[in-house]
């Protein structure tokens, strides 16, 4: 049985405020399994939680319940400075996440490769001014085809955004108030309302049905 690029297992990550009496503030769950190299788009709205599920798959965000395997590896279990050998994540304008260290690493195994399975980019700056577009969307599909993983998160905001994601990606995920949804394509993901109603007038482009878009 082949080993998945990528499983995030009953991860949750919980945030609350208060001392004495901890109120839950927030709360992410997510539980999928990605089998093969493939690019996969990622929506939701501003604080719905896009971020924290890149942070927990890349290990940089410590989780309240679960445990995320890249090729198998628990890369929670990971010396701090090898995580991003497993998974690695880009903010904007293609910096590097970097993350405070917890455990200490003596008591923490090595990555078991050198270079990333697992590449988040977190809301990629485009311009179709400069010619930047087409050179990181070839690198995206350069990246599956050396047999990673990729994920696009993305706000859209023009045409061209959902343009970008219909043409690149081959599957969905939406996240809405900590709720992680997959989706097969763009179209079938335009079948849930809350998507519809994030996209607005964007989603008759990203497929939406006439009867479907949104008031």
């Amino acid at each position: 049985m082949t080993t998945p690029l990528l499983r995030v297992d009953n991860i949750a990550r919980q945030y609350t405020r208060g001392t004495f009496r901890k109120q839950v503030t927030f709360t992410l769950a997510a539980n999928f399994e990605v089998a093969t190299p493939r690019i996969i788009g990622v929506l939701g709205p501003n604080g719905s939680g896009k971020t924290t599920l890149f942070e927990l798959i890349t290990g940089s965000n410590k989780p309240s319940a679960g445990r995320v395997l890249v090729k198998g590896q628990d890369i929670h279990q990971v010396r701090t400075h090898e995580r991003d050998r497993l998974a690695i994540h880009y903010h904007q304008s293609y910096q590097v996440r970097h993350f405070k260290q917890g455990k200490p690493n003596f008591l923490l195994e090595h990555a078991a490769t050198d270079s990333p399975w697992v590449h988040l980019f977190d809301e990629p700056q485009f311009n179709t001014q400069d010619g930047y577009i087409g050179f990181m969307l070839d690198f995206f599909q350069r990246l599956k085809q050396s047999g990673r993983l990729v994920f696009l998160c993305m706000h859209p905001n023009e045409p061209y955004h959902i343009d970008i994601l219909r043409e690149s990606c081959e599957e969905f995920i939406f996240v809405h108030k900590g709720v992680v949804t997959q989706a097969q394509d763009l179209p079938t993901l335009m079948r849930d309302e809350r998507a519809r109603n994030y996209l607005g007038a964007l989603a008759e482009r990203a497929g939406a049905p006439a009867a479907l878009q949104p008031a």
